[in-house]
């Protein structure tokens, strides 16, 4: 058994986390930005919890520290805060860049800072979120590829730098994943179509997929493996779909 420390789990892929880890006996901590949403989760998984905004360097320490009193030494964190801005270079404002970039970078920074001192003594996983759109080149993507892209490179950074404490920074790449946050894309016939042909396997994700790959980085057998970034999205980033005629 093992503690993991859960950051923005009440996202849809976050539950998918918690149910997966909790199926393997494993102890939780889970933070989120909304109170009602936290309580809800938190409750019907028995779970210890505390309200949090991820982007603030000091809150998320001060989260660490409360996980390992309530839950005890920390064997790993999976952050999964993030969002969604699809927009030209020239379109996107300023404070829209500012909140992907806090949103997406920031608060993976902020989890790196406080892993790289709160699991120094034993080690641990510390799995972050990219996308897909960090690794290939996607129309009006360019403010939420930036923050990504940075993602990828914190955590390969992180991960030569933290390797003789023993922690591990991996990284999931998504494609286009069916939850709330991209409904009003997955919900538009048209736009849903056109996403599922970009898709070699020729479907969208599901937070399943995704929990599945967290997992992986997550387990104890695998812990010969940092610096990595594993790209889970049918295909998005490295295939072109075969034509159809």
């Amino acid at each position: 058994m093992a503690n993991y420390l859960i950051i923005a789990g009440t996202s849809q892929i976050g539950v998918c986390i918690i149910e997966k880890l909790l199926a393997g006996g494993h102890q939780l901590f889970i933070t989120g930005r909304d109170s009602a949403k936290l309580t809800a989760i938190a409750e019907k998984y028995q779970l210890a919890h505390a309200i949090l905004e991820a982007s603030d360097f000091l809150a998320v320490d001060a989260v660490f520290e409360q996980a390992k009193r309530e839950i005890g030494t920390l064997h790993g964190v999976v952050n999964c805060a993030g969002s969604l801005l699809l927009k030209s270079a020239h379109m996107t404002k300023q404070t829209e860049y500012e909140q992907t970039l806090a949103a997406n970078l920031t608060t993976a920074f902020a989890v790196t800072s406080a892993a790289g001192k709160h699991l120094s003594s034993e080690g641990g996983s510390v799995v972050l979120m990219s996308s897909a759109a960090a690794l290939t080149g996607i129309s009006n993507h360019e403010a939420i590829a930036a923050a990504k892209a940075g993602v990828i490179g914190l955590a390969r950074s992180a991960a030569a730098t933290y390797a003789p404490c023993n922690i591990r920074f991996n990284v999931v790449a998504p494609g286009l994943v069916e939850t709330t946050l991209t409904s009003g894309i997955t919900n538009n016939p048209m736009a849903r179509k056109a996403s599922e042909s970009m898709h070699a396997l020729g479907r969208l994700g599901l937070p399943e997929d995704i929990a599945v790959a967290v997992i992986f980085f997550l387990h104890p057998e695998n812990t010969w493996i940092t610096g990595q970034v594993l790209a889970v999205d049918g295909g998005l980033s490295c295939i072109k779909p075969k034509m159809k005629v």
